[in-house]
């Protein structure tokens, strides 16, 4: 498990999450730890190292 520091994009406070590196693909729903709203994740792994991550809004 690997800590990623990241911008949430409701209110734009730096937070951090764990990422399991031993998926490649990876696509889910995460709560912001300050805010709670809840923030779209994708991501991809090549090599054990995170290559592409997006953290976006979800509209409500």
């Amino acid at each position: 498990m690997d800590e990623y520091f990241f911008q949430c994009p409701y209110c734009w406070e730096q937070i951090s999450m764990l990422i399991d590196t031993s998926q490649k693909q990876q696509n889910y729903i995460e709560d912001c730890e300050i805010c709670c709203n809840p923030i779209q994740i994708e991501l991809t792994i090549e090599n054990q190292e995170i290559t592409s991550f997006q953290a976006n809004s979800i509209e409500q």
